[in-house]
């Protein structure tokens, strides 16, 4: 027997929560955008009456307006979103304990079991949408299907506060036509070479052959086999499921660009020092850097590399991240926005016996620098983040706290 899975998707939802608390926005073309005067003017979210003028996610705000002069404009409010999230999960657990969130806005049910309590997987899909309507007054968008990639799909197939159904009977007629990238996973590189192998549609996916699609594409090409073909069985996590913490990253967009290298090692500085901080809250050391750079024409360069070691420390990931970045960077270039990452992780803080000879052993003491990390997590605990901080950053002028 075919399990029911569903997949919930807030619809619009960083705007659906302001005109929560101001009901008159829902009268007038709306979106949700960053600050623009900090360089963070994009579109975050936009009502129904903005789309109706093409406004598009991630757009500037520039073009927004170009498109709809009248548009009102909107900070975000991300503790209301994250109250807001908690809210509408909690009501999807009252059918299944199988709730597993994908983002803020979205959620995966597994409520196969709950069938004989609440009707077939159509039904809770309309109760659902019912009961967060009424409240919390934001709407979703609800797909109902045998796996988790198809239900995915059935969210995104009719918005905004609609149920759609996708049986095994029903796949030929409703997946099969769908543009392939609207697959889950198939981002703007995989869209591309699937593209050049003939490859438009998900019903051309599941017929192409596998083999080829591996050869190209390597697992990612497997898996997206796999996808169009209906054959995902993935399970639904608990949602109480402690989450794995598979990176940890920090990013900025800073008030002016980054032109010299003093002001690359200001911007990188506080980003690899919050990295850093969170591992060790975490218990985790990480063996991979990976640095990307946004230049001002928005274009994202990304380079990583694997340490032998792994690391949870501020300068160690400073010092590769500064060297990533000589990689990609040459000086006098506008740098828009830093971002670092670490991953590849193995628990807790681990001992190194270091050569004199070796590059790490020329960088730092690592015990003394461990020492010194520590205990500034110490006095950040006790009197804040910005009780302790590092003394490049005083009186900059890159919107750094």
């Amino acid at each position: 027997m075919d399990r029911t899975i569903l997949h919930c998707d807030c619809n619009g939802f960083y705007a659906a929560v302001a005109c929560v608390f101001r009901p008159e926005l829902n009268e007038v073309p709306m979106a949700v955008c960053g600050d623009p005067k900090s360089r963070h003017g994009i579109i975050l979210a936009k009502n129904e009456l903005a789309k109706k003028y093409h406004i598009q996610t991630a757009e500037t705000v520039w073009q927004a307006k170009e498109k709809c002069p009248e548009l009102v404009l909107i900070r975000p409010h991300h503790e209301e979103y994250r109250k807001f999230s908690k809210q509408v999960n909690a009501i999807y657990c009252r059918f299944t304990d199988q709730v597993e969130p994908f983002g803020i806005d979205e959620s995966w049910l597994d409520v196969t079991g709950s069938r004989l309590l609440f009707g077939d997987g159509k039904r809770i899909a309309d109760t659902l949408r019912k009961l967060v309507k009424e409240e919390t007054g934001l709407t979703i968008s609800v797909g109902v299907s045998f796996n988790k990639v198809f239900a995915k799909l059935g969210s995104d197939y009719k918005k905004p506060d609609a149920t759609t159904v996708i049986l095994r009977k029903d796949v030929e007629r409703i997946v099969y036509p769908l543009p392939v990238e609207t697959l889950l996973f198939v981002g703007k590189s995989a869209r591309k070479s699937l593209r050049d192998l003939g490859i438009y549609t998900i019903g051309d996916l599941a017929r192409f052959p596998e083999k080829i699609l591996a050869k190209r594409l390597g697992k990612l090409g497997e898996q997206l086999s796999c996808y169009a073909k209906g054959e995902d069985n993935s399970p639904v996590a608990l949602y109480d499921r402690e989450r794995e913490v598979k990176s940890v990253g920090n990013g900025m967009t800073f008030s002016r660009n980054l032109i010299t290298f003093d002001d690359v090692k200001t911007g990188l500085l506080p980003l690899c020092d919050e990295v850093a901080s969170r591992l060790r809250k975490y218990g985790l050391s990480g063996k991979t850097i990976t640095i990307a750079m946004k230049n001002t024409h928005l274009k994202t360069v990304s380079r990583q590399k694997t340490l032998e070691v792994p690391t949870d420390l501020a300068r160690e990931i400073f010092l590769h991240s500064l060297r990533l970045l000589s990689e990609i960077w040459d000086e006098g270039t506008p740098i828009r926005a830093l971002t670092v990452t670490v991953s590849g992780f193995e628990g807790g803080s681990f001992g190194e016996q270091l050569s004199l000879f070796s590059e790490d052993a020329k960088l730092l003491d690592k015990k003394k620098q461990k020492d010194l990390e520590s205990a500034m997590d110490q006095i950040r605990s006790r009197y804040g983040d910005e009780a302790i901080s590092y003394a490049k950053l005083m009186n900059n002028d890159l919107g750094i706290k």
